[in-house]
């Protein structure tokens, strides 16, 4: 046995040092992290602002308008403090401040930028905030709006005011509502050799036609010019309502643009003024100018008196309810639908079903409400979180489900068993049908001189294989399992809305509705929003007004989830994909850009999945 040499004096002096100098490198930087904890703690409450008499609430967020965070509220707060928010305003925080505005004493007026407000894929959502101006302005108090430039889903919530000023230099566009998309079967099948097999149930479902049409069939055309020339009519409605103006000549207006905008001498603002759907054409500083006559000057901020809409949230507080009342729950599920656990701002079969058994497992829980804003996904993912809705119904817990933008396909699958459905008439539902999608890339791989060959115990061994041809036989194995999955939506959507089969299969063959069609065929049973869900859920749990609280069920996240939640793996795939395809080094719209990311971000989780079941409905604005 060799005995070992003990180390040096100098090595050991050496080693202790660094020790010591490490261990006073770790003490400093933990330090510095209290430090700078506590000095944004004492900025922030030392710059939390005095609610005082004549104060208008200013909302500008420049942000996307979301049902959750994407990072989740705690992630959120984070970025705020460091000055990288990540542009997201909840529908819920909107709807908080503006109810608590309508009520509040020191609040004189609201004063809103529109035109900083993204909106999502729908007009749902948008009708749901613009209801809630219409309530402020109903209540007596005045609400403003100013823009730089408005589109057609930002003037829906400037509408709403007792006076929109628009930029001199800005414009108003109004085109009416579209539904196109990218075809890929020339570019996927004939030019890179790629055989896209889809199987599906549905004359209507038109999810995936894209990979194997170069147009959208006559029936999807039919289908979606139904539904959208509802929702169109619809906002015209809404917008000639509150600005005075008749539909019909709204409608005119826009379809004679080209003569309005030359009697305009081509200024789009002056035609928006022509047409009274501004009231005047005012600069941001001329607005502000307005706003100190008509409010008291903020000797600070040399403007206004005002407050913006984070600091008035901070301000009111959680004003849901008492803290340990009975509670109505709300579960977020928005998103595509996805198996597993998803983070915040996805729907994962499992990480949803586990929010909704937390719900129901909480003693205080007494209704549930299941906020749903998803064109569907993954058949057993949709289906692990209906059997949850179902058990909780099963445990004397009312379930209400309200809509947001789209509750198509998986998302109406995940809806159909609450004791109540509410939705906006816009609201983009049905799509109640099947498919699956494959690739397989023999041809690829000859061009390449690359050839896959084997053997297998049974005909089945490698069937599924992207590198051989698709085996027909197969392929009815893959059919017949569609069929049965259609089968199973219709008889659980016929059970769930005390319906037969066939009624269900005549109005389901992956047909899209507005909330207003799907009403009238007994999809849905009350229109309304978020609101009106919670108070329809206390209502049937017989709770109450005011003395109930509501009760937002989100999982919370980790540190390490906190970081990696600003980095989208779904979204570097896809990109990933763009660059392989040389579609990468085109200039295109941004927004074409966008649709072939998701696109072939789908088709990639469909070549890494194939097979998968999907009740998808691509069917957003």
């Amino acid at each position: 046995m060799v005995e070992q040499q003990k180390p040096s004096l100098i090595y050991r002096f050496v080693r202790g040092i660094w020790r010591s100098v490490n261990f006073l490198r770790l003490l400093a930087m933990n330090l510095l992290f209290l430090l700078i904890v506590f000095v944004i703690g004492a900025v922030v409450l030392s710059e939390r602002p005095e609610l005082r008499q004549h104060t208008a609430l200013v909302i500008a967020p420049e942000a996307k308008l979301v049902e959750q965070y994407s990072a989740g509220a705690g992630a959120m707060a984070v970025r705020r403090a460091f000055g990288q928010a990540g542009k997201e305003v909840q529908l819920r925080d909107l709807l908080r401040a503006l109810d608590a505005a309508r009520t509040d004493k020191r609040i004189e007026r609201v004063v809103i930028r529109p035109d900083l407000i993204q909106a999502g894929g729908g007009l749902a959502q948008l009708r749901e905030v613009a209801t809630a101006l219409r309530q402020v302005r109903d209540s007596g108090k005045e609400v403003i709006a100013y823009a730089d430039n408005l589109d057609q889903k930002s003037y829906l919530l400037a509408a709403q005011a007792n006076t929109i000023y628009l930029n001199p230099t800005g414009s108003l566009t109004m085109q009416g509502l579209a539904n196109y998309r990218l075809y890929y079967r020339e570019g996927l099948q004939d030019k890179l050799g790629v055989d896209v097999q889809l199987f599906r149930v549905g004359t209507y479902k038109s999810a995936a036609e894209p990979y194997i049409l170069d147009a959208a069939s006559p029936d999807a055309k039919q289908a979606d010019l139904y539904w959208m020339s509802d929702l169109w009519q619809r906002y015209l409605v809404d917008v000639g309502k509150a600005r005075g103006i008749d539909p019909a000549k709204l409608a005119a207006d826009i379809d004679d643009l080209p003569d309005g905008l030359k009697a305009a001498d081509g200024d789009m603002a002056k035609w928006a003024l022509n047409e009274h759907l501004v009231d005047a054409l005012k600069t941001g500083d001329e607005v502000e100018d307005i706003l100190e006559k008509k409010g008291v000057v903020d000797d600070q901020l040399h403007s206004f008196r005002q407050i913006d809409l984070d600091a008035y949230l901070a301000r009111i507080g959680n004003t849901d309810g008492p803290l340990g009342a009975d509670a109505v729950a709300v579960v977020v599920a928005s998103g595509e639908i996805s198996p597993g656990r998803q983070p915040p701002g996805s729907i994962g079969g499992q990480s949803t079903a586990e929010l909704i058994a937390q719900a129901r497992n909480d003693e205080h829980t007494k209704a549930l409400v299941l906020r749903v804003d998803s064109p569907g996904g993954e058949m057993f993912a949709s289906e692990q979180i209906r059997r949850e809705v179902e058990l909780t119904r099963n445990a004397g817990i009312p379930v209400v489900v309200s809509m947001g933008n789209v509750a198509a396909s998986g998302g109406y699958w995940i809806s159909m068993n609450a004791n109540r459905i509410y939705a906006d008439p816009s609201t983009i539902t049905g799509s109640i049908g099947m498919y699956a999608l494959a690739m397989n890339a023999p041809r690829v791989l000859d061009k390449l001189g690359v050839h896959s060959d084997g053997v297998g115990t049974t005909r089945w061994a490698g069937a599924g294989d992207p590198t051989r041809p698709l085996d027909p036989a197969f392929g009815q194995i893959v059919q017949t399992s569609i069929d049965h999955g259609y089968a199973q939506f219709v008889g659980k959507v016929a059970r769930a809305r005390d319906r037969t089969p066939q009624q269900i299969d005549a109005i389901a063959q992956g047909r899209v509705w507005s909330g207003a069609q799907a009403k009238q065929r007994g999809l849905i049973d009350d229109f309304g929003g978020l609101r009106d869900a919670i108070a329809g859920a206390a209502e049937l749990a017989h709770l109450s007004k005011g003395k109930y609280r509501v009760s937002y069920v989100e999982k919370p996240m980790t540190a390490l989830e906190h970081f990696f939640a600003g980095f989208d793996d779904s979204s570097s795939r896809a990109h990933a994909l763009l660059a392989a395809s040389g579609l990468g080094t085109l200039v295109l719209p941004e927004k074409a850009q966008d649709q072939i990311v998701h696109d072939l971000d789908w088709l990639g989780a469909a070549r890494n999945q194939p097979f998968a079941i999907e009740a998808h409905c691509m069917c957003g604005l």
